[in-house]
């Protein structure tokens, strides 16, 4: 019978472990510029050039995060997805240090590292600048300070859990879903103990303060953010899916072949003596999942429960390594980890930029599998997480063949108006190199930094319609079509250069060209 976990010493940290973490952080720079920046991107990193403690949809860290690495690193793609690279990489070690605290030795924790480093989610998550590579190792981390005082009994440790949270609402505000999770879990175990501690509610100030300017901007603008959240839900943006199409997403999100892994993890966390202790890690991924079926209301954000896995990744390598212990079982191991890497690795060019685009679409044809479609938009021969990469470098080079075009008297005059985030962001980030202005946008947290000075009586249009511009404008001029071929469909439009006009200023019009959906 295993012995209680916190009787033992802990195992060593398997050497592989690390090696995992520098391969996922050393593959995902290696593919850092192989294309372009995503569209999510280059809207973080206009933001990041207006420092607030909180946008429209998300709260300020990932802007904090693309100002940081662009004063200290530069503008290259190397750069940009520097941090990301690290947290992914700091995801593999944790979740290999987790599975060692859990009493797993190295086949525990190898296999753990393994299937968080080939995870299609993560592989994702650390190809570009977003709030997805930080999530996983910020909810981890919690989870495991949530271990060692179940194991040390230190309440003191609440502290910890609290600063740790309230970075983790300043970057994603389901943060808070994931800390409830985990109280929830020890409430309804026999190690609700910890709880009975001031230290707790000590550990709850401290992650209060850290997130109260981000509470207070929401307060301030209305809760921008649960704003845009209904104008989608209204909209239909996002794909809708059935329960049993949840479950299949997340087979795809975590890798098909790991599914073992978590599945043991959570039997693990009900039925092994070693890690029965440690069962509120279960209630908490089950309350988790919960949450997010009833809050989601089946969309295709399925992904957004990804971050409670690298625990069960932790418990299922131990859970393995128990059930495998037996010397005629002593072959499947090494199978298992084999298994797992070569399908790992086999999924890594359909979900991390990493191949052209013919041989991306002539593998995945080969392969028979592909990313699945996430939101009721067109994409091209790439999905939607590629094709969002494409054309932006190729539209402000033709946005500037317009502007430069026009008499200095008029250009100086001229607004660039952008109908969706990824147009401003990429004007604003390439455009510096082609001397245009800063575009300006009813888009998000575009709408708040406002016209710019513009008056309107002389605009150049990304992304709209001849019959709404004539209904606004006396003149509508045709001067240019923009489109990639490995673009989204919805930047696939004519560039509208619009003068006169009707009646109307971009500052008394501003309330009205508000977007945020």
């Amino acid at each position: 019978m295993d012995a209680p976990p916190d009787t033992q010493a802990p195992q060593p940290l398997a050497a592989v472990v690390p090696a995992l973490a520098a391969a996922k952080v050393a593959l995902h720079l290696a593919c850092a510029g192989v294309y372009g920046f995503f569209i999510d991107e280059l809207y973080f990193l206009a933001c990041g050039e207006h420092l607030a403690w909180g946008y429209v949809d998300f709260p300020p860290l990932t802007a904090f995060q693309a100002w940081l690495t662009r004063h200290l690193f530069g503008d290259s793609p190397y750069s940009i997805r520097l941090f990301p690279s690290l947290a992914v990489g700091g995801l593999v070690l944790m979740t290999g240090a987790f599975s060692r605290r859990l009493q797993g030795g190295r086949f525990a924790q190898g296999t753990a590292a393994l299937a968080v480093a080939l995870a299609p989610i993560w592989l994702v998550a650390g190809s570009y600048l977003s709030m997805n590579s930080v999530e996983p190792l910020v909810v981890t981390g919690c989870a495991l300070l949530v271990v060692r005082m179940i194991q040390s009994g230190d309440t003191r440790l609440w502290v910890a859990f609290g600063a740790l949270s309230g970075i983790g609402l300043l970057n994603k505000h389901t943060m808070a879903a994931f800390g409830f999770a985990l109280v929830a879990g020890l409430l309804l175990t026999p190690e609700r103990r910890l709880l009975a501690s001031r230290w707790l509610l000590v550990g709850g100030a401290v992650a209060l303060l850290i997130a109260a300017p981000n509470l207070a901007w929401e307060v301030r603008h209305g809760f921008p953010h649960r704003e845009l959240l209904a104008n989608i839900a209204r909209n239909g943006r996002d794909v809708d899916v059935s329960v049993l199409q949840f479950w299949g997403l997340e087979l795809l999100f975590l890798g098909p072949l790991a599914a073992p892994l978590w599945l043991g993890g959570l039997a693990g966390l009900f039925a092994l003596p070693s890690l029965r202790r440690y069962r509120s890690l279960g209630i908490a991924w089950l309350v988790v999942i919960g949450l997010f079926l009833v809050l989601t209301r089946g969309s295709h954000k399925s992904y957004y429960v990804t971050p409670a896995y690298p625990v069960l990744f932790a418990a299922g390598g131990v859970f393995l390594e128990r059930l495998l212990a037996s010397p005629r079982f002593r072959r499947v191991k090494p199978v298992y980890a084999g298994l797992l890497g070569v399908a790992g690795v086999a999924l890594v060019p359909i979900t991390l930029p990493s191949l052209p685009p013919e041989l991306y679409v002539r593998y995945t044809k080969a392969l028979g599998i592909a990313q699945p479609r996430l939101e009721n938009r067109a994409a091209s021969a790439m999905p939607q997480l590629f094709a969002d990469r494409f054309g932006w470098p190729e539209m402000v080079e033709t946005v500037a063949r317009v502007w430069k075009s026009l008499p200095e008297a008029e250009r100086v005059r001229t607004g660039i108006f952008a109908n969706d985030y990824g147009q401003g962001g990429a004007i604003d980030f390439y455009g510096s190199r082609h001397g245009l202005p800063k575009a300006i946008g009813g888009h998000l947290s575009y709408w708040y930094w406002g016209p710019r000075g513009y008056t309107g009586e002389s605009l150049i249009v990304l992304g709209d319609r001849r019959e709404v511009l004539e209904r606004e404008f006396e003149e509508v001029l045709a001067v240019a079509e923009v489109g990639h071929p490995y673009a989204m469909r919805q930047e696939h439009f004519t560039l509208f250069l619009c003068r006169k006009p009707r009646g109307w200023t971009l500052a008394g019009s501003w309330p009205r060209l508000k977007n945020w959906s």
